[in-house]
């Protein structure tokens, strides 16, 4: 199951784990202008772990998503 809302400066998308136990903790992905961040609560050190993606990172991501396996470089319209 996943969310989507749309506030004032991103678009936060939130990925619910369903299924059997163990459960994995949500992960909320914020989209801004300039940056994703994925977030995820890890109970170990009880803290939210964050990472923030350039968007070129987030077209890789995408792109990698359908891809064999390999090492690619993905050819960008700067214009």
């Amino acid at each position: 199951m996943f969310s989507i809302e749309h506030e004032f400066d991103s678009t936060v998308v939130t990925l619910v784990d369903e299924g059997t136990a163990p459960l994995g903790e949500d992960v909320v992905i914020n989209m801004f202008e300039d940056c994703v961040t994925i977030e995820q609560y890890d109970a170990r050190t009880d803290t939210m772990q964050k990472i923030t993606l350039s968007p070129n990172q987030v077209q890789d991501l995408s792109a990698a998503l359908d891809l064999p396996e390999g090492v690619y470089m993905l050819k960008r319209d700067d214009s």
